[in-house]
């Protein structure tokens, strides 16, 4: 899918100019795996929601959506390891990319992550998108520790997150990490790599970024930028056009670091076409209540939240053309209410797909 080019836009005093030529713009759906037994829902148990999201998987396949991605929480009634559902996933599709979005690095054991990876990688053929970052606000008050790791001292828990996520990236590309042991190498020493290798894959390793700083930061680390609805900094500018100022930073960051790839962005959005009388009795409302930006206080400080675009179809359509981010990137993630099931939300990603992204300009 194609998107008109967008003309130069001024974000506070930086003026930054979207490519002049089309991007590919893939649109994906982000489920966060929320299971509770209670009126409406109809995904009860963590059982449900595993299994619903592989039918998921398959059925926006069939659609037509070009990703599956979950989003990783511990401590909650929600996703939690992914890899095991990210290889079912595989099992059952063939095309559609599977990805995280996003895997919180304070709690990995990077070693051991990097098997899983490069097996889920390989059984999907080469289609796992994984994002991480350094966590959110959690249920649980320092969970990681609960998990055997914390910050070395002198570290911020999102230090050992970076440090985590190195020792990850070293060991997916074949890093040696193990002193071999002669009597059982037939006398070779030097140091020993995971196994097995996934050729490729740490191209396609994304970095869940909120603030303008950390996205410079993923650009010299040479990761993919994951940008979600919540950005834990405010400007007084409005959501698309600081989230588009810190995709603009990190593109040119990435080109003074000369990387030998072409990064990839995306940005989530939560988009709902009212369409059949069953949108409107879920969502009619909610559209006029969540139509605009929010800015609150997270972490001990501010903090802006992206609007939900409910609405029309051409209605919305219009409205994220002109959403500065969204032309940004190149990759939407689509946020789903899970709890509805599989055939409400393979109803609106159909939606999604046939009547908002080509009246948005996505071809």
């Amino acid at each position: 899918m194609r998107a008109d080019p967008g003309p130069c836009i001024r974000i506070g005093n930086i003026a930054a100019a979207l490519y002049a030529a089309p991007t590919m713009k893939r649109i994906g759906f982000l489920s966060f795996g929320h299971y509770q037994d209670v009126p409406g829902s109809l995904v009860h148990t963590a059982q449900d929601s595993l299994l619903q999201t592989v039918e998921l998987a398959v059925a926006a396949e069939e659609i037509g959506v070009d990703g599956a991605y979950v989003r990783v929480h511990h401590f909650a009634p929600q996703f939690a390891s992914p890899y095991p559902l990210l290889a079912a996933m595989a099992a059952r599709t063939s095309t559609i990319e599977l990805g995280t979005g996003v895997i919180d690095m304070r709690y990995e054991n990077p070693l051991y992550m990097a098997e899983e990876a490069a097996i889920t990688d390989l059984i999907s053929n080469r289609r796992l998108q994984l994002g991480l970052s350094r966590g959110s606000p959690e249920t649980a008050l320092r969970g990681y520790e609960s998990f055997g790791y914390g910050p070395a001292e002198g570290e911020t828990d999102a230090d050992q997150a970076r440090r985590h996520t190195a020792i990850f990236r070293a060991a997916i590309d074949g890093a040696g990490v193990a002193q071999a042991n002669p009597q059982m190498t037939r006398g070779m020493g030097g140091a020993l790599a995971i196994e097995p290798q996934s050729p490729g894959l740490g191209e396609r390793i994304w970095w869940g970024s909120g603030t303008r700083a950390t996205a410079k930061w993923t650009a010299e680390q040479g990761m993919n930028l994951m940008s979600s609805t919540l950005l834990t900094e405010d400007t007084g500018v409005p959501f698309d056009e600081l989230q588009a100022e810190q995709i603009q930073i990190f593109r040119d960051e990435w080109k003074e670091q000369g990387h030998d790839f072409e990064p990839r962005v995306s940005v989530s959005r939560s988009i709902i076409p009212l369409v059949s009388d069953a949108d409107r009795a879920y969502f009619g409302l909610r559209g006029q209540v969540e139509g605009k930006d929010q800015v609150g206080h997270l972490d001990g400080g501010l903090a802006r939240f992206g609007r939900s675009f409910i609405g029309e179809p051409d209605v919305i359509a219009a409205e994220l053309a002109q959403d500065a981010a969204v032309q940004a990137a190149d990759t939407v993630l689509v946020t789903v209410p899970n709890q509805l099931g599989v055939e409400y939300n393979a109803a609106l990603l159909e939606s999604i797909v046939k009547h908002v992204a080509p009246a948005a300009g996505w071809r």
